[in-house]
């Protein structure tokens, strides 16, 4: 049984026929799934959604590519979504330096802090996204010493990742670690011990071989931990047991 940590079923790329996706889950040995929210629009769907699907959850929270309309104001809606039963972590929260449209780095760097805050407020871990501000984001979450969290959809160093490691934080990797130019990301996922890692799909983007180019669902997380399985000289059935004893160790799932 699989634990996608990750997977975004309230994007419009699901829309025709998310029901149909979701309900085929469990039959495809998806026991759980964790919804990030990355808006307040797109937080209260997950929410929605978890309510509706037993094996989903939430997190809630504003994605640094969607932070322009932030206001001080909008922690206290993620605040309020954050205490309901099926929400499990503030995310998906973070830093994105990669497209030069996307909202100026102070701005992105406040919501950031301000949500690591939220986090630290609530006890509740964090679902980070860190693409090209390695930096700055790791400089971000040492200044909140009380907060644990995952750096999603891993694309740091394996010297990075094992920083994280040291500092209580979780890994968790996707489709990438199936793709050819995927040296970095395999380097990453060898530094960092089995009970540290989780596995996620990031739905409906990053299919992973043979999947590449279509749009992707939790049933593709058999590619992914086959290739960590591979990598760490385990059994697939053993990887995705591991897996997803650590992803319900980190969101506190029964």
């Amino acid at each position: 049984m699989y634990f996608d940590t990750h997977a975004h079923y309230d994007a419009e790329q699901f829309d025709a026929d998310r029901d149909r996706v979701l309900s085929a889950l469990p039959a495809a040995g998806v026991e759980l799934a964790v919804d990030p929210g990355c808006d307040l629009t797109s937080s209260r769907a997950a929410l929605a959604l978890a309510e509706r699907y037993p094996f989903l959850y939430a997190a809630v929270g504003y994605h640094p590519e969607n932070c322009a309309p932030y206001r001080e104001e909008d922690l206290d809606q993620i605040r309020d979504m954050a205490r309901h039963p099926k929400c499990v972590a503030i995310g998906e929260i973070g830093l994105d330096y990669y497209w030069a449209e996307n909202p100026p780095r102070a701005l992105q760097q406040r919501v950031f802090r301000d949500q690591l805050a939220l986090a630290a407020e609530l006890a509740l871990p964090v679902i980070v996204h860190d693409r090209e501000a390695h930096g700055d984001s790791l400089a971000a979450v040492k200044e909140f010493p009380a907060v644990r969290g995952v750096f999603h959809c891993f694309s740091g160093s394996a010297e990075m990742a094992k920083e994280l490691v040291g500092l209580g934080w979780m890994i968790s990797f996707t489709g990438v670690l199936t793709y050819k130019n995927a040296r970095k990301a395999l380097e990453a996922a060898a530094a960092v011990p089995l009970d540290r890692l989780m596995i996620e799909t990031d739905s409906p983007y990053m299919a992973p071989v043979p999947c590449r180019g279509q749009r992707n669902d939790s049933r593709n997380l058999v590619y992914i931990c086959e290739k960590l399985a591979e990598l760490k000289g385990v059994s697939p059935g053993e990887c995705a047991r591991i897996t997803l004893e650590n992803g319900k160790r980190f969101f506190h799932i029964v």
